[in-house]
Parts: C-alpha cells; sequence; structure tokens
C-alpha cells in the first residue's frame, strides 16, 4: 500500500513541476527542498552549500576581469610582512605552533587540511601586490597542498580558489638499481621536504604571471581555507610587483661591474640526475628509440632522460644541482627531445637560484623536432650567465607563456558557445524535426550576435597561433572549423537546429583542443653549463648509427621476453610464486618494484610477474600451465572458478579473519560461496550523483535528495530537452563476459528492501513483489521520462546537456583530466535514496570491483597466501595507489578496496566526506550457481519492456523462468541441494 501511495504522489509531483517548468523561478518553487530532509540538513546540502558559500556561480570573477578593473594601479615598492604565528582567527581547525621548525628562527604554525586559518594586516599604500608564501609542505597524503585564498572574507577571484602549493621530491636511492636481468630499475621517487618560498599564481597555468592582489590602505584580513592536505607556515608576505631586467640590460651591468667569461670549462649533468622535482610523476626514464642518450644500451632498459610526457603540465617543475669551478660567464646547452607537440612548440621557464636572471628565460621555446638536438639557450649568439664559485640550483618549470591567453580565450568561448548550446537544445531537443523551421534566431535573443563575437574571436586565436608557430599547424585547424560553421549558422540561421549535431562535436573538441593545448612535454638527456670558448657535444645520432640501433633492437626483440617483469627467480630458487596481472606495463613494473624492495626481503619468496591478457587465464588453467595467483580479476570470476574447484578456499588459512577486517562487508561478498571466500577485494567501486553547479543553478534545480526529487527534477529537464544519466549495461565487451545485474535496478531493488535470491541462493528472488516494483520504477524512467538508453556520460555532461547523472565514482578521475574546462562548476555526492517509513533516506548502491586468487594449482600455497596479504595490506596499497597516481597523475586514482588505503589517498576534503558517506551504504552483490543468467536476462526483461512494449511484471517473470531453471541446473551439475 506504501508503494501505491508513493507512486500516486510521484505522478502528482511529476504533473505540477510541468506545469510550473514555463518559468524557471516558479520551476524552483515547485521542487522538493532538496537541501533538508526531516528538518536537518543532510551532509549533501551542507557540502554544496560550503562549496557556494567558497565560490557562488554568481561571483565566478576571473582573474583577468579582475586585474583589468585595478590597471591604473600603483605598485608599491615596500612590503608587507605578516608572521605566521600572529593568526588572529581560526575555524575548523586546531593550530599548533612549532618553535625554530626545521631550523628556520622563529615560531611556525602547523595547519591541518581542513578548517580556515585568518590573519589581520595593514596596508600602508593602495596598490597591488603579489602573495609570498614561506611553507613547509609536512607528511600528509603525498598530492599537492591546496588553498583558497580569501581577502576580508571573500574570493577576490574565481582563481583564487585554489591555489596550489608543491611537495618536493628526490629519488630514493642515489644509484640507480638493476634487476637480476641487466635492466635497470625506475627510481622509486620519495618526499624530501624542505623549506620553499613562492608566490601564489594559478594552478592551471593559464596566467603566466603570479597574481596580482589589489589592497587597499587600511587593516584587511587574510584567510587561508584548507582544501587538500596539512602545511606548516612560516611566514606570508605582500610583497611588490617585479619584472626581470631584459638580457641587453643584464649584459650591460656584466660589462659595467667586469664581469669575465670563464675559459676551459664543460660541465655535464644527466637529466636523470635532477635534485628535486614537484611531482613524483617527474621519474627519471628509459629512451630506448634512439642512439643518441647516454647511458645507452640496445638490448637492456636504461635510465637515462627524464621528462617526456609526464612532464607536460603548467607548473610542474624540476632542478638540478651544478657545481661551478670557478666565477665567471658561462653558456647553458641542453640536449632535448621535444617530438610530442607538432606546429607549436613547447615552454619554460628557467630559473637559477629561485630568481629568473633576464626576461628572455621566463619562456623559452622547444620546437618540434624529430630526435634530439642540442638546444643552445640564445642560439647562434648564446646568453651568458653569470655564476659564482660553488653549487647552484638550476630549474626548469612548465609554462604557457605566449599560449596561456589564448587557451583562456577559447575557454571562454568554449562556454559560451555550450551556454547557448543548451538554449538551443531546450527548444529543439537533441534530435530536431528537420521540417521544421524553430526560428532560434528569434527565441534566443543575441544568439547571432553571439555566434559573430565568438567566430572573430576562433579566426583571431588561430591567426596568432599561426605567427607564434611560424606555420600553419593542426593546433588551429579546430578553431577555423569552429568558426567556419559559426559563420555558415549566422548566414543561414534556418540551418541551426540540422547543425545541432556538428555544432556539438566541433564544440567537444575545443574542450579537448584546451585539454592538449596544455600539454607541452619535453625530454631532457643531459644540460651543459660551458665557458663561452667551449664546444659543446652534438645532439643527434648520424644516420648510420641510427641504421644500427633499428637493427640490433630488432635483432634482440627475438630472444627477450618482454611479458616478465623486473627481476625473474632463477631456477631452483626455494620458494617461487607466478603472479599473472591483467593491466599496464606501468602497474606490473610499479608491482615488482614494491614486491623487490619489501615483500622478497622480508619473507625470502620470490616473485615472478607476468604481463598477460587475463581472458587466457581460463585456458591456461584448463592446461595447467596458469599462476599460481592471478590479480585483478572480475568479480565472477572467483566463485565460477570455485564451483569448479581451480582456486583455493582462503579462509582455511592462518590470520584470514585478520585479513577481513581491512575491507568492508560489501567488498567480500561476490567472492563467498558455500561457506567459503575465494579471493581478497582489490578495488571496489560504486555509483555517485555527478552534477553541473553553473547548469543546475541557471534552471533554478537544487541537487536530489530522494528519487521523488528526481521525479520532479525529470519534469523540468524534460521540458528543457536535458536529460537525466542512468547507467545502462547494454552488451558484453567480449564473447563469454559476465554482465552484471544493472546498478540502478540494484540500488532501486536494495533501497526497497530487496534482495537478488533467496532459500541459501537456491532460488531468483526477483519474482518478488519489491524485485518487481523496483523493477517497473526502473524501466519508468525510459518509458515515462525518455531517459536515453545509450550514452557518452563524459561529453553530455561536459556540454551540459545531461547536467546530472549517476556513474562510477571513477568518472571523477576522468572529468578531472578529460574536461578542464569545467573544472570548479561540477561536484559529486551520494546517489537520491528512497524515503524510508521511519522518515530517513536510505541511499545504497552496489559495488563492483576485482579482486586477487590463488589458483588451486599453485605449488607453495602458503608462499601465495603470504603475497596476497601482503599486497591488499593497507601499506601496500596506499604505496601502490599514490605510485600509480604519481606515474599517471589524477586520471589514474586507485580505487583500492582496503579502508585505510583509501582514506589515504588524496582526495580533497569536501570530495572524500561526500565519497565517505556513499562508501556506507554500499553493498555487494552475491555470486550463485548460474548467477550470471541474472543480469543478461534482466537487460533482456528491460529490453522487452522499453523496446517491445510489454508490461513489466510480466516480462520480469518470464525471464525470471529461465534464472530460476539455470540456477537449479548448475547446482545439479556442482552436486548442490536444490
Amino acid at each position: 500500500m506504501g508503494k501505491d501511495i508513493r507512486r500516486v504522489r510521484k505522478w502528482m509531483v511529476s504533473a505540477i513541476a510541468v506545469l510550473l517548468a514555463g518559468s524557471v523561478a516558479m520551476s524552483a518553487a515547485a521542487l522538493p527542498a532538496s537541501a533538508e530532509a526531516n528538518g536537518e540538513q543532510t551532509e549533501v546540502a551542507a557540502a554544496a552549500d560550503s562549496l557556494d558559500t567558497l565560490a557562488s556561480i554568481d561571483d565566478r570573477l576571473p582573474y583577468n576581469e579582475y586585474i583589468d578593473s585595478y590597471t591604473n594601479d600603483a605598485h608599491p615598492s615596500a612590503s608587507i610582512v605578516i608572521p605566521a604565528s600572529s593568526y588572529s582567527r581560526t575555524e575548523g581547525m586546531t593550530v599548533e605552533k612549532r618553535d625554530n621548525y626545521e631550523g628556520v628562527d622563529g615560531i611556525s604554525i602547523v595547519t591541518a587540511e581542513e578548517g580556515t586559518v585568518e590573519w589581520t594586516f595593514n596596508v600602508p599604500e593602495t596598490g597591488q601586490y603579489n602573495l609570498s608564501v614561506r611553507y613547509f609542505p609536512i607528511e600528509g597524503k603525498s598530492s599537492a597542498i591546496q588553498r583558497s585564498v580569501l581577502i576580508d572574507g571573500k574570493l577576490p577571484f574565481y582563481e583564487a580558489t585554489y591555489i596550489k602549493f608543491d611537495r618536493t621530491w628526490v629519488n630514493e636511492l642515489k644509484e640507480v638499481r638493476q634487476d637480476n636481468q641487466g635492466n635497470d630499475i625506475r627510481p622509486e621517487q620519495v618526499e624530501s621536504p624542505i623549506w620553499q618560498t613562492t608566490l601564489a599564481q594559478d594552478m592551471d597555468g593559464k596566467y603566466d604571471q603570479p597574481f596580482a592582489f589589489h589592497l587597499t590602505a587600511g587593516q584587511h584580513t587574510l584567510s587561508f581555507v584548507s582544501q587538500r592536505e596539512p602545511m606548516v607556515i612560516r611566514e606570508l608576505s605582500f610583497v611588490p610587483i617585479e619584472q626581470p631586467k631584459t638580457y641587453a640590460d643584464v649584459k650591460a651591468e656584466y660589462e659595467k661591474q667586469g664581469y669575465r667569461a670563464a675559459e676551459g670549462q664543460l660541465i655535464e649533468i644527466q637529466g636523470e640526475a635532477a635534485t628535486y622535482k614537484s611531482s613524483p610523476t617527474l621519474y627519471p626514464v628509459s629512451e630506448r628509440a634512439s642512439a643518441s642518450v647516454y647511458p645507452y644500451s640496445a638490448s637492456k632498459v636504461k635510465v637515462n632522460t627524464i621528462g617526456g610526457y609526464n612532464w607536460r603540465l603548467p607548473g610542474q617543475w624540476i632542478s638540478w644541482e651544478i657545481d661551478v669551478p670557478e666565477t665567471g660567464l658561462y653558456k647553458i646547452g641542453m640536449r632535448t627531445q621535444q617530438n610530442f607537440v607538432r606546429g607549436t612548440y613547447a615552454v619554460r621557464r628557467l630559473s637559477i637560484d629561485g630568481k629568473v636572471p633576464f626576461e628572455e628565460m621566463e619562456e623559452i621555446p622547444f620546437k618540434y623536432k624529430n630526435g634530439y638536438r642540442m638546444d643552445v639557450l640564445g642560439g647562434d649568439e648564446p646568453y651568458e650567465f653569470y655564476l659564482t664559485k660553488g653549487k647552484h640550483e638550476l630549474r626548469l618549470e612548465d609554462r604557457l607563456g605566449q599560449f596561456a591567453p589564448l587557451i583562456r580565450e577559447v575557454e571562454t568561448s568554449l562556454l559560451n558557445l555550450n551556454a547557448m548550446y543548451r538554449k538551443i537544445l531546450m527548444i529543439t531537443s537533441s534530435s530536431p524535426d528537420p521540417f521544421r523551421d524553430y526560428k532560434v534566431e528569434e527565441k534566443i535573443p543575441g544568439l547571432l550576435e553571439l555566434f559573430q563575437d565568438e567566430s572573430k574571436r576562433l579566426s583571431s586565436i588561430s591567426k596568432q597561433l599561426k605567427e607564434m608557430s611560424g606555420g600553419r599547424s593542426d593546433a588551429e585547424a579546430l578553431l577555423n572549423t569552429m568558426a567556419d560553421q559559426l559563420d555558415y549558422m549566422i548566414k543561414r540561421p534556418d540551418y541551426i537546429p540540422k547543425q545541432l549535431t556538428s555544432f556539438k562535436t566541433n564544440t567537444g573538441g575545443l574542450g579537448t583542443w584546451i585539454q592538449r593545448a596544455r600539454e607541452m612535454p619535453l625530454e631532457i638527456d643531459a644540460i651543459y653549463v660551458a665557458s663561452p670558448d667551449k664546444k659543446l657535444p652534438k645532439g643527434g645520432s648520424s644516420w648510420w648509427r641510427k641504421l644500427l640501433h633499428e637493427l640490433t633492437t630488432f635483432m634482440y626483440s627475438f630472444f627477450i621476453d618482454y611479458s616478465k617483469i623486473g627481476s625473474v627467480a632463477a631456477a631452483g630458487t626455494d620458494r617461487t610464486i607466478t603472479v599473472w596481472i591483467g593491466s599496464g606495463r606501468d602497474q606490473a613494473q610499479t608491482l615488482k618494484s614494491m614486491i623487490d624492495d619489501s615483500f622478497t626481503p622480508k619473507t625470502g619468496i620470490s616473485v615472478n610477474v607476468e604481463l598477460v591478457n587475463m581472458s587466457t587465464l581460463l585456458p591456461a588453467t584448463l592446461a595447467g600451465q596458469g599462476p599460481d595467483v592471478a590479480m585483478q580479476v572480475g568479480s565472477d570470476i572467483p566463485v565460477n572458478y570455485a564451483m569448479r574447484n581451480a582456486v583455493e578456499d582462503l579462509s582455511k588459512y592462518e590470520g584470514f579473519d585478520d585479513v577481513m577486517k581491512r575491507f568492508r562487508d560489501s567488498a567480500i561478498t561476490p567472492y563467498r560461496y558455500e561457506g567459503g571466500t575465494f579471493a581478497l577485494p582489490e578495488t571496489q567501486t560504486f555509483n555517485m550523483l555527478f552534477y553541473r553547479t553553473d547548469v543546475l543553478k541557471e534552471l533554478g534545480l537544487k541537487v536530489p535528495e530522494t528519487w521523488d526529487d528526481v521525479y520532479s527534477l525529470l519534469a523540468v529537464l524534460n521540458k528543457k530537452h536535458m536529460d537525466f544519466g542512468l547507467p545502462l549495461t547494454l552488451t558484453p565487451a567480449y564473447p563469454g563476459e559476465n554482465i552484471p545485474p544493472n546498478s540502478i535496478y540494484t540500488l532501486l531493488l536494495y533501497q526497497h528492501g530487496g534482495q537478488f535470491y533467496r532459500n541459501d541462493s537456491k532460488q531468483s528472488d526477483l519474482d518478488s513483489r519489491t524485485a518487481i516494483e523496483a523493477f517497473k520504477q526502473w524501466t519508468e524512467f525510459y518509458t515515462d521520462y525518455k531517459l536515453p538508453k545509450e550514452f557518452d556520460f563524459a561529453n553530455r555532461f561536459r556540454t551540459g546537456e545531461m547536467p546530472i547523472g549517476i556513474a562510477d565514482y571513477t568518472m571523477y578521475n576522468t572529468l578531472s583530466v578529460f574536461a578542464p574546462e569545467i573544472n570548479g562548476l561540477w561536484q559529486f555526492v551520494p546517489v537520491p535514496g528512497t524515503v524510508q517509513e521511519d522518515g530517513t533516506i536510505d541511499r545504497t548502491v552496489p559495488s563492483g570491483g576485482s579482486g586477487v586468487v590463488m589458483m588451486q594449482q599453485a605449488k607453495d600455497k602458503e608462499a601465495a597466501w603470504e603475497f596476497m596479504q601482503w599486497w591488499t595490506s593497507s601499506e601496500a596499497q596506499t604505496k601502490f595507489g599514490r605510485e600509480m597516481e604519481g606515474l599517471m597523475g589524477a586520471a589514474a586514482r586507485y580505487p583500492t578496496a582496503n579502508i585505510e588505503a583509501l582514506d589515504e589517498l588524496p582526495w580533497p576534503i569536501t570530495d572524500y566526506r561526500n565519497l565517505s558517506e556513499q562508501f556506507n551504504t554500499v553493498k555487494g552483490v552475491p555470486e550463485v550457481p548460474g548467477g550470471y543468467f541474472t543480469g543478461r536476462h534482466l537487460v533482456n526483461a528491460f529490453y522487452k519492456v522499453v523496446n517491445g512494449k510489454t508490461e513489466a511484471r510480466e516480462s520480469l517473470m518470464d525471464y525470471v523462468q529461465y534464472i530460476q531453471d539455470e540456477i537449479r541446473t548448475k547446482r545439479t551439475e556442482f552436486g548442490l541441494p536444490n
């Protein structure tokens, strides 16, 4: 009866919302107050409100507009020094004071990863200042520190929401180690914190100079709001804005001071011997495609360069220590490779001992060219650098240079075009009638004017790119294509609806253009500091040496087994196990390095790690050629193999109960069978609700707390021809792949108190009333609300036509990297829930993931068990997660199943709270004999309802019969009672 009442209520709410959707304000009024449940604000709404308080969409003032309004400001010459210990207020954190911390005199303060600390200070003269911070990056979660900077309690401009403070990383060992195959092992990166003084600047590199803050004379407050990671602060200063002198001026000073050129000096520093790096991704790498590098080997892996594609993002820097034998003037050259950015060039900023020597070093161009070459700073007339005898720090920092304002312009254009696309979409829908004239140019004020402005903007940027690069390139092709389409739509407004699909494709391409334009990789083999009289070595290889290299590497390819990673246990080794891993080579190498560093020395067990396609696990097992341990297997594999006595029951091993405490019960559920447990969880994933804060604000909508809120929101979105994204499992990726039960159906089933199986998993429970009601609710999203069944969520979320949707939480990683233009314009929170009889909201979601299994044929099962215990420990999982993010960036954030390890991964504090809230409601899906029919026939029943117009109950009941028969058949086959 209660479900029927809720169904009637749903239709009533939807009908009211449709009637009121014509007015945005009235639509908003018609919606439930989603931030409240039972009179109390939920954590989800509180997080959203906190975000809006910090960076309201209405207050999204970009830095360039902020600073343009103060063009007549003075640039005072005096600094305003604020001792960190003189803070006037804290909120949400306990500040600790430290005297003479890490060798620095005076009192420093320790600030936590969440909360606010505020200082009060006086400004003697109105003008613009840079903000300088002296800090020490204390131990945290190994990611860059982030703070929001408020002046007088408000964001001065939007980019001040995210100010980054780098950590410093070094090679763990000074000498490069080798495995027993003679290959160099990639040096592990560890933190080596040092005191640093940095100026607040844009973390995305969209502004090439540090931020200038406008301050009026009088008293002000400065607040640091912690977003991620703790830090120690000694001093904050508002300092004068300085510009480096030109080389001509500096050279004149050299002559005036009587500086003379050094003589007979050539200092060579190998690129891989860097002193400090700003990110663990900047580890030394192996260059095997060229014979120009040192050290070189055609058959072995040698760590011989640094940078490459890993060194591509603005703000990343690498520093080297140079020991100068005598005071004098020197030239600087570098053996580099820049075959990554075609048609434009990569940019680096050079500083020596923390200062840019002269203006020309603010932007050093490295143009595209295949192979290694010698880049001399200054070209044919090398620049001269005055260096005193002794040690100096040379730092190269990735910058955007002249590209920065162009990228900002394209980003502005993209946001404008996407906003206009959504307005057109609200009139025409995503599938316009080709025979209808929608007159969008009349219904949308300023449409053609905006197209005209953006066409001019993109054409202008294209011309500037051509001038900067010295010729045409693919970087400008997309800009011209977009401008041409806008010009065409201006001439033929009646064709705008027909051009909508290609318009969306081109705007998506602009987003990709922004992402790629920010990436400026550069690989360095060696740096040379030489006296002017010394000739620098050649950069590249002769043609015959290139030919010899190609022939030699081809020959060795017949003898080297590239599937084996790292040290390989020799025949006759006392205790050895073979582990298969099916992910990428980077993951396999990281795992092998961890094994060789910590597991093998501690246990004496050698591990052969082999990188294989995991689809070969079944035939290899049948042939008796499988591994001892298989990692990263799908959640359906362990139980299906257990039925066939192919994997070990881990519950009989010593320490099993303690190991199980590392995981939530939901992660273990898929691996239990007939009283045994046949895998240990490695990863665990689940759904979260993603939403565009800017689009929902435009529509006057709030984040839905319950499914009733979702129905109300759907009515408004449908009216605007926008969509709500619900994931739908369609077809297997490869023959024989198991299709898990649809995650949306599963969460609805669980939120209504349902289950998949009954009677000790002997029967399917999908013929129960609860399961049928959940199935009706699921299919009605597609029959009544016409939600799309197939879509690219990331792309549609990016454009805003799908401004809200449910997706696996790892979508966070994708969006962070894939769609940089909407950073700060989206959030993720727990999924909508079902209101229970006691008034609480049940937000249960199902989980997926992967596990690690021990094969029945393992020869040394105790050794395999020791490895599995080590691998799933919080220490190993935390280290692996941080290594992966260090190697590959935020896109590779590891979804570990270990509870403690997840706490240690570098999530921003607000996002982590939302993630933790949802994690507490995750429920696993059991695997049973014949259970593979469950997901498969749920999809069949779904399509029979949505496409075949069959009644939901009838369709599900028909297919449940197949599921029941298969469960019965499989239980009989494996000798289990029915």
